[in-house]
């Protein structure tokens, strides 16, 4: 005669296909936060290093004649890579979201500014230019544009502020379902627990049968998440290459090696949460009511 064996804990079932599903939904968020915070963050940090090594130059009481010459002054300081005073053209093209697609209107005088590339202090550079035009009556003010940078650079440490608790909330909500999940699991089983104690079974062997089944089932939701995310992921990079005209602020998200491993790593980490979380949940609920 065959005698069949139940184990402690009962196969897949709904209930279980329905905390796969959680898990593996808030695995998908938490990867996905972290990968849009990430690709933020590079997005505005290349955003923010190109600006400080920007200037803008405002040249008035002159023509453009003079304002070439500026030009020519300031291209000839040691730090400075390029100057070239902006065209009308160019011009309308900055100043195009403060006046519309129908461009600036005829008759506002436009200002006579020269675009400055620079490495090192742009701060003491600006004093520098300033002193170099006057000394040749020409009049100008320079901005270095790190008032922008600045406010960048805060908003920079608001998102990963954002971001760290965001991916901290969603792991503390899984590790919560896995707790309850594996709570009610040990009071279904309650009747068997009670018969291995009889025949002399430790906490740790018991405890350890729930490890290793929310440890799989946080591996395989883990996994899923991952790749939910990757898809969502490459979605996004292939719509941002074939777009026109992409924004500089927008998330650079690229799949490169970190974000990669971040997808890898993922899963692990999810899988470890719910051994933990399994384990504290048993062995509480072992030493109390059981």
């Amino acid at each position: 005669m065959n005698i069949k064996m139940n184990p402690l804990l009962p196969e897949s079932d709904a209930r279980e296909a329905a905390l796969f599903f959680v898990v593996a939904a808030l695995c998908f968020l938490a990867v996905l936060a972290t990968l849009v915070a990430r690709g933020t963050y590079t997005a505005a940090e290349a955003w923010t290093a190109q600006v400080e090594g920007e200037m803008t130059v405002l040249v008035s009481d002159t023509d453009r004649r003079g304002a070439e010459t500026a030009a020519g002054l300031i291209e000839e300081l040691p730090s400075v890579e390029r100057a070239h005073v902006l065209t009308d053209d160019e011009l309308d093209e900055l100043l195009s979201p403060s006046f519309g697609p129908g461009g600036i209107p005829d008759g506002i005088p436009l200002p006579l500014l020269i675009a400055v590339d620079a490495e090192g202090d742009t701060t003491a550079l600006a004093a520098e230019i300033e002193t170099t035009l006057a000394e040749a009556g020409i009049n100008g003010r320079a901005d270095t544009h790190s008032a922008y940078a600045a406010e960048v650079r805060k908003a920079l440490g608001t998102l990963r502020i954002a971001a760290i608790g965001t991916v901290l909330l969603l792991t503390m909500t899984a590790i919560s379902v896995i707790a309850f999940a594996t709570h009610a699991a040990l009071l279904a089983r309650k009747d068997i627990v009670d018969v291995l104690h009889l025949a002399g079974a430790e906490d740790r062997f018991i405890a350890r049968l729930f490890e290793r089944r929310f440890w799989l089932l946080g591996l395989k939701a883990g996994a899923a998440g991952s790749v939910a995310a990757l898809a969502v992921t490459a979605i996004i990079v292939f719509s941002a290459q074939s777009s026109s005209a992409p924004s500089e602020l927008l998330p650079k998200l690229s799949l490169d090696q970190w974000d990669l491993i971040i997808l890898a790593v993922s899963p692990i980490a999810g899988a470890l949460a719910a051994r933990i979380a399994a384990r504290v949940t048993v062995g509480r609920s072992l030493r109390s009511s059981l």
